[in-house]
């Protein structure tokens, strides 16, 4: 009586060109520059979410030195392997297939790096954490945000890793305990909040400070892909002010912080979720870094300063003309760098990191 032998496991080929660009030192990006493709459609491949065509079999054998037959062989050989086992019922491939297709939800590698999930074998364990965190019934279901996320039918890596960091955010805040949220009170209490711009001490005074006003406040680092500085959004009838500190600078965390505000003051509708070396073109942004750039520094004042100071901006001047405005130098040296008054390698030693001083307010693993 004979036996039809099946093999325990398939290896995807998504995981033999991993291990290839690995060998090679290449990164996904690398591999999507080299075959000219969206970066997108390696990482599907990679996942196992993304079917290889014999034309990208083509192009993988140029861009390794392999066959073409070598990688249409593989996707074939693996897709027959689900589906068979799939016929057959539950199996470890089975859950291979569901474990990608979460993976193909949620950022998870990096959720369990920064704590907000727990590593677990089970995919149904992985399964509950996941609907507990978005607050959803079923993984299937659309995140409930307060945001409004720009979707994608491609499951675009960026995008969900901007909702993991929205609902991370939303978790949190939604624990703060804040005053009635009144906008008349937030725009008079912004001089107040800019004499704490004058030392990098007194940041530390901020996130009450926007509490006490209504607002929510938190600092939840940035994930891959996502280039996130900051966003503005309503949870209820309250705002929400979030940072990533992903430029760890005080000129930055000004701006970025002031950014957000802007957006809040000038009562613009929706929800902000902005990278600001990278912002729309909208009036909306544009209205937002105006009201951050002519808060930090009186416009006429910098424009007389610039006209009389350049190109020679000493660290005196620089000093002398920050303390007329009551504000740290870094604020104004980020400033003249980005408008291109002075390279971006002069007079760093201003740009000094705030994280140390707002560590009670930073989401942190663990």
């Amino acid at each position: 009586m004979s036996q039809t032998l099946i093999p325990a496991r398939v290896s995807p080929p998504g995981r033999i060109l991993h291990r290839e660009l690995e060998a090679r030192g290449w990164t996904q990006k690398d591999l999507a520059e080299i075959m000219g493709r969206p970066a997108q459609t390696i990482s599907g491949i990679v996942k196992g979410n993304k079917q290889i065509t014999p034309e990208t079999a083509i192009e993988l054998a140029e861009a390794l030195g392999t066959s073409a037959e070598l990688w249409t062989n593989l996707e074939a050989k693996y897709r027959l392997f689900v589906a068979k086992k799939d016929v057959n019922g539950p199996s470890f491939n089975s859950e291979i297939a569901r474990k990608s297709y979460l993976y193909s939800l949620a950022p998870i590698t990096e959720m369990i790096k920064q704590g907000w999930i727990v590593a677990t074998d089970s995919v149904i364990e992985l399964e509950r954490q996941l609907c507990q965190f978005f607050g959803i019934e079923d993984v299937d279901e659309p995140p409930k945000l307060a945001v409004s996320c720009r979707q994608s039918e491609d499951r675009d890596p960026e995008v969900q890793a901007q909702i993991a960091w929205v609902k991370r955010v939303e978790n949190l805040v939604s624990q703060q305990e804040v005053a009635t949220f009144e906008p008349k009170k937030l725009k008079a209490a912004l001089p107040e909040i800019l004499t704490y711009a004058s030392e990098v001490e007194a940041l530390a005074l901020i996130p009450k400070k926007l509490l006490s006003l209504g607002v929510h406040f938190a600092i939840v680092p940035h994930l891959k892909k996502t280039y996130l500085d900051g966003a503005a959004f309503y949870l209820g009838k309250h705002p929400v002010v979030a940072l990533t500190l992903r430029h760890n600078r005080i000129d930055s965390f000004w701006f970025t912080l002031l950014h957000e505000l802007g957006h809040i003051v000038a009562q613009h509708k929706g929800s902000y979720l902005d990278d600001l070396d990278n912002l729309a073109v909208n009036q909306e942004e544009t209205e937002a870094n105006q009201l951050a750039a002519d808060w930090l520094l009186e416009p006429l004042a910098l424009e007389r300063f610039v006209e009389k100071t350049s190109p020679y901006f000493s660290v005196k001047k620089i000093q002398a003309f920050a303390e007329t405005q009551q504000r740290h130098p870094g604020i104004l040296v980020g400033r003249l760098q980005r408008d291109g008054d002075i390279p971006y390698q002069n007079l760093r030693k201003f740009l000094v990191k705030v994280d140390q001083y707002l560590e009670l307010w930073i989401d942190r693993p663990g």
